[in-house]
């Protein structure tokens, strides 16, 4: 107001730019939920969908070719080490020197782990098989809460009832690729200096 030279706004007006700036906020807000919602919708259980790609099971593949072909590299080094450290050549250049001190660090490696092993094992056998609680058991939880319940009104002075379970809340996540997608179906900013800026970051 100041800019156009308005010195006196009445409260009618300021109450009028509220209740605008509310109402544009809350259509924002809904529009974007929806978007959310419908980027979180899962059509897995759908009998009309029939999923094409598994990216979880190509990317599970890919790496175990991954895992295989290290190991198959690892595989040729050890063998090659292995034949360096039993080589009993006269004069060793110092590149068989630096093999037979890998070979000898890799079977040193080799032990402590399997060591290791053998220590966790001994550990696991003698700390036995992992017991239940007996308050794990459903029928048991049932029972205590029963008897809960039955003990709340006879000794209401002694202590106080199990606490309510509300139901909770689904919170839904806007990020901002779901704020980009709104900007850009909307006329008066799909053009806009907002919608730039967003996308630059």
């Amino acid at each position: 107001a100041k800019k156009l030279g308005i010195t006196d706004v009445p409260a009618e007006v300021v109450t009028f730019i509220s209740h605008a700036t509310q109402n544009r906020l809350r259509t924002v807000i809904e529009k974007v939920t929806v978007i959310t919602q419908h980027r979180m919708e899962s059509y897995k259980d759908e009998e009309w969908y029939e999923q094409a790609t598994d990216v979880r099971a190509q990317l599970k593949f890919f790496e175990q070719l991954e895992r295989l072909e290290k190991q198959r590299k690892d595989e040729q080094e050890r063998e090659i080490l292995l034949k360096a450290a039993k080589s009993r050549s006269r004069q060793e250049d110092p590149e068989q020197a630096r093999l037979k001190q890998k070979a000898k660090e890799m079977q040193q490696q080799e032990l402590a782990q399997m060591r290791q092993r053998d220590a966790n094992l001994t550990a696991l056998a003698a700390i036995g098989p992992r017991k239940k609680r007996k308050l794990d058991a459903p029928g048991l939880l049932s029972m205590a809460g029963e008897g809960l319940g039955a003990c709340g009104g006879s000794q209401a002075g002694l202590g106080t009832a199990s606490p309510r379970q509300y139901p909770r809340q689904k919170i839904t996540r806007v990020n901002l690729r779901d704020f980009i997608f709104y900007m850009e179906q909307e006329p008066d900013m799909s053009h806009s200096l907002l919608l730039y800026r967003a996308l630059l970051k």
